[in-house]
């Protein structure tokens, strides 16, 4: 029986996807877990796997179009099944408007997807189910590694690394809990690159005027920021930091080789001043509030089509370094859109620093359903009276905006005191 292969939903706040490659042609046979192409979504660009065995019957979609979730975009079936009722069913949803939802017989699957690893983190959407057809025999896995841990790989990729010779236990994945995928074994055998990110839309004149089509990143980015900024009564609290300690000792372990920024310096002080404010690491749950006992950072990337936030989990229990070398990685894989739905969903508490850019202040918008976001500026050499006299010091503005609905302005307040003496006693870091 022919399988419908429809757009997934491949992230919490997708509602269409950009098919950039189709990895596989018509007549092509394919097996479940094998990568039939690359979708750009609201986010990244994330590989779409097979959910069923048979040969490639007909690609609707065409690469670049941009489908709705739950639209019919290929057929998989046996290689003399009649598959007109499908077509005709595709060609006539043409004509109607697309389903809000897409229907439960959907026959692909974002390729493992991960979900967040805190409870209380915002859980993605479920993916829809396979019709109750005879279950396809389970992808094989990898052997397991060394102390037991599972070594997970697609089934793509154990064969790839078995044509040319390499030993898959000795790669690190990228995937989803550090699933080996079919871009790991191109990088390792240098033969191909990772997935580039679309082109930016044409822009078309129109009188005197160029316009420019969003991308479904910037199209995702309007719809939020109206959502968050129109219903959510915001609130604003600016200290001034006296940042001479804290840069001397990021300066420090600047001069021994230690890959750290003034960024993450923040980062680790400002969980650890989440960990003793529960009431800031919060969001509106309606009828309740709800205080998170884990600490999950968003970090704002500047990419070409927009923010995107990269989560470092459990920031307040990782030391500096670990975090540097974790958000240095994020904020790569952000740039080239290869984040996974569960590296950039499930933050707690954002933090957004155009201090590198010259900024000095600024306001920045709460990423519901979070309670709060920092925005911090830039590190400045300015006269300070100390002691009766002037001398130059370095400031730095941090500027909370704070959800009402959870915290008033006295929890704030009492937030960015800790912060405040952290960021100036970085001894007290911890």
């Amino acid at each position: 029986m022919a399988s419908r292969v429809v757009m997934p939903k491949l992230s919490d706040t997708m509602e269409e996807g950009k098919i950039l490659r189709w990895l596989k042609k018509e007549g092509d046979k394919v097996e479940t877990g094998q990568t039939l192409a690359e979708v750009e979504t609201d986010k990244a660009t994330v590989e779409m796997e097979a959910y069923s065995n048979g040969t490639i019957r007909k690609l609707i979609a065409e690469e670049g179009a941009t489908v709705p979730i739950g639209t019919l975009i290929a057929v998989i079936g046996s290689p003399d099944e009649d598959i007109s009722a499908l077509l005709e069913q595709a060609e006539g949803a043409k004509a109607a408007a697309p389903a809000a939802a897409p229907p439960r017989e959907a026959e692909a699957r974002p390729a493992a997807a991960a979900r967040p690893s805190a409870p209380q983190a915002r859980r993605p959407a479920q993916r829809p189910r396979p019709s109750p057809a005879p279950a396809p025999a389970p992808a094989p896995e990898a052997p397991p590694a060394e102390g037991g841990r599972g070594l997970r790989a697609s089934p793509l990729a154990l064969r790839m690394a078995a044509d040319a010779g390499i030993d898959i236990g000795s790669l690190q994945g990228s995937g989803p809990q550090g699933r080996i995928i079919r871009r790991d074994i191109e990088a390792a055998i240098e033969q191909a690159k990772a997935p580039a990110p679309s082109a930016p839309a044409a822009a078309v004149q129109v009188g005197e005027v160029q316009e420019i089509e969003l991308s479904s990143m910037r199209r995702t980015i309007a719809k939020r920021l109206v959502q968050s900024k129109a219903p959510v009564p915001h609130f604003y609290l600016t200290v001034d930091v006296r940042m001479d300690r804290a840069w001397e000792a990021y300066k420090a372990l600047r001069d021994e080789n230690y890959p750290v920024s003034l960024n993450d310096v923040i980062i680790k002080a400002t969980a650890s001043a989440l960990r003793r404010h529960p009431e800031v690491n919060a969001s509106f749950a309606g009828d309740r509030v709800k205080q998170f006992t884990r600490v999950h950072i968003g970090m704002a990337v500047a990419i070409e089509e927009g923010l995107i936030t990269p989560v470092i989990r459990d920031a307040d229990s990782k030391s500096l370094l670990d975090i540097a070398e974790e958000a240095r990685e994020l904020a790569e894989r952000a740039r080239s859109r290869r984040l996974q739905p569960h590296e950039y969903t499930g933050s707690t508490f954002s933090i957004s620093n155009l201090g590198m850019m010259g900024i000095e202040e600024f306001s920045a918008i709460i990423n519901p359903p979070e309670a709060a976001i920092l925005a911090v500026g830039a590190v400045r050499e300015v006269p300070v009276a100390e002691g009766g006299e002037v001398k130059i010091g370095r400031r730095m503005k941090l500027t909370l905006s704070v959800d009402h609905r959870v915290a008033d302005g006295a929890q704030g307040a009492r937030f960015l005191q800790t912060l405040t003496r952290m960021l100036e006693n970085p001894l007290l870091i911890g």
